[in-house]
């Protein structure tokens, strides 16, 4: 009898330690299945890449301006940004003008080897559409209601926007149009109300024009690198003129920048470092500025497919994450 009940005991503990055993499994593969899907989802880094690329100029003898804006288009699709994550911005419409010798394009070089219009290109703000208001509604997100999607900056706190901006300038001020002007003050608060609003990550503010530096002396919003093709009293100057067309296609800096973009893809591992790094005063004639006080990351560590493409990295893991599985509860 005093055996059977000590073979009863012994299983009870047997049963007991298992059932401890079984729980602590599960409690351990509940934190790990956690700790797994808090890691799928981590989103700290950015997300989405947005480009806000502007020419300012109207007029036939600025057609270099439109080349500019529309040749960084090119580059950014190119690159991987889709049309629906682009805000283009155009004061003329250059390549319907009158004087225009090849009607419904654009090019950026004399040899003319690259329709820059095209069959696919999306213009979102056309002609009268491109004033200081409109722009600075765009970037704070304070647009009418009735405002169409594809003229609304829909980015939010994990967004990095590539801006570009072309056209004539002067100390601290960018000309709309040659009828109204936006001032670096404008813009420097434009993109505080965007930190406040959580509406970036991180911001890549890039200007072409005369006095380019200046325009972001007055920046003090964090997480903008910024870069301007000229210094206080210098001017930017335009490059290769087209005998056929009349007048200059594209401006120097613009174009030594896209001269270095030709030689990247989507997977490309160069940083804004090595970009920065090819820029020669000699050859542009003015003296590119860069300002990095206000940006968090060594630019050694920032890859240009940050701001200007569009391709998500993978990362292959041995088993499944077990997302959309229901835990039971212990």
């Amino acid at each position: 009898m005093h055996v059977i009940r000590a073979l009863v005991r012994l299983a009870i503990a047997v049963f007991a330690a298992h059932t401890l055993c079984v729980g602590l499994a599960q409690a351990a593969g509940a934190g790990s299945t956690k700790k797994k899907i808090e890691q799928f989802l981590d989103t700290d880094n950015h997300t989405n890449n947005w480009a806000v690329l502007v020419c300012t100029s109207r007029f036939w003898f600025n057609y270099r301006h439109i080349a500019n804006t529309m040749s960084m288009y090119r580059t950014v699709k190119r690159m991987g940004i889709p049309d629906s994550h682009i805000i283009l911005m155009l004061a003329d419409d250059v390549a319907c003008n009158p004087r225009n010798c090849y009607p419904g394009t654009v090019f950026d070089h004399p040899q003319k080897t690259t329709d820059l219009y095209g069959d696919n290109v999306e213009v979102d703000y056309r002609g009268y559409e491109v004033t200081v208001e409109n722009f600075i509604r765009l970037l704070t997100g304070r647009v009418e209601q009735h405002t169409p999607r594809n003229k609304r900056l829909l980015t939010d706190d994990k967004s990095n926007i590539f801006i570009y901006m072309t056209g004539h300038g002067g100390e601290d001020f960018l000309k709309f149009q040659d009828s109204e002007e936006i001032n670096s003050y404008d813009i420097a608060d434009a993109m505080q109300q965007m930190w406040e609003k959580q509406r970036y990550r991180e911001i890549l503010f890039v200007i072409d024009t005369c006095q380019a530096n200046t325009m972001f002396s007055k920046f003090y919003a964090p997480n903008v690198l910024s870069i301007g093709s000229s210094k206080k009293g210098e001017n930017s100057y335009s490059h290769f003129h087209d005998r056929d067309i009349g007048v200059s296609v594209i401006d120097r800096f613009t174009y030594y920048n896209l001269e270095f973009f030709e030689s990247v893809d989507m997977s490309s591992k160069h940083t804004m470092a090595d970009l920065i790094g090819t820029y020669n005063a000699t050859l542009m004639h003015s003296t590119p500025g860069v300002r990095t006080d206000l940006f968090a990351r060594k630019l050694e560590k920032t890859y240009l497919t940050d701001f200007f493409g569009a391709v998500q990295e993978v990362e292959l893991t041995p088993e499944p994450f077990p997302i959309g599985q229901r835990q039971e509860s212990t």
